[in-house]
């Protein structure tokens, strides 16, 4: 979204539209919901993915302070910006993604139990596999939109496992990728140290629209507390990854 976008005092509160500079859609507070649609995006494949980086603050520390005291001129250089890394915070961000489809199967695509699902047949969701490292690339969801009729919801979550929380410490942003049209982007902004889950979005299909709504809720629990906030209605016991 654009900086005069942002101004524009007619516009519908609800749903947003492209930015022609940047071709995406940042869904926010205020702005939290998009029409696939209304995009021409509603079919085909798309891409969910997640991605992190530490912050700055985090990588250097104090260092770059004390290097400015010495160093002046570096001050007019920008910040080397650094995917992270198993050495620089013990942290190990998945994405998953809750399913019901319309003909009332419910289910979790997940790394955990190795539920990683199927593109072309139910639930018509595949998890491309597990990053444990924060690698530029991420992880990444695909959802086959050719089988839309069949897919009533689906929530999309980004969890810690098995480690210590940091989701303040992350620049953590889910993006997604439609077959037509802008991408969208969520970022996971908001101030939350001890979360270890957060529901990041929802896609519904409402008498065949496929909406996206952020929804960005931190949760201090795992899969089975978003179950329970989204009534979902699993049963959940203790996951654990292949080694």
């Amino acid at each position: 979204m654009s900086f005069w976008d942002g101004l524009r005092r007619g516009r519908a509160a609800q749903f947003e539209s492209g930015s022609a500079a940047t071709n995406a859609i940042a869904l926010t507070k205020r702005h939290p919901v998009v029409s696939l649609n209304r995009q021409g995006a509603a079919t085909g494949n798309l891409r969910v993915n997640l991605s992190w980086r530490m912050r700055t603050s985090d990588i250097e520390g104090r260092s770059r302070q004390s290097g400015l005291l010495r160093h002046p001129f570096k001050m007019f250089k920008p910040d080397v910006v650094q995917a992270h890394t198993q050495g620089v915070v013990n942290v190990d961000l998945d994405i998953g993604c809750l399913y019901e489809l319309t003909d009332g199967a419910k289910g979790v695509v997940q790394p955990l139990g190795s539920f990683f699902g199927n593109l072309n047949a139910p639930p018509y969701v595949k998890l491309s596999g597990d990053d444990r490292f924060g690698a530029p690339s991420g992880e990444t969801i695909y959802v086959n939109l050719d089988h839309r009729e069949s897919i009533k919801r689906l929530l999309v979550f980004v969890y810690i496992y098995d480690q210590t929380p940091a989701f303040d410490r992350t620049h953590a942003k889910v993006t997604l990728y439609p077959s037509n049209g802008p991408r969208i982007e969520i970022e996971l902004d908001e101030r939350a140290p001890q979360a270890r889950s957060c529901a990041v979005f929802s896609l519904e299909n409402v008498k065949g629209e496929l909406t996206v709504r952020r929804e960005v809720k931190f949760v201090y629990g795992f899969q089975a507390e978003l179950d329970r906030l989204f009534g979902w209605g699993l049963q959940w016991g203790r996951g654990y990854k292949s080694k």
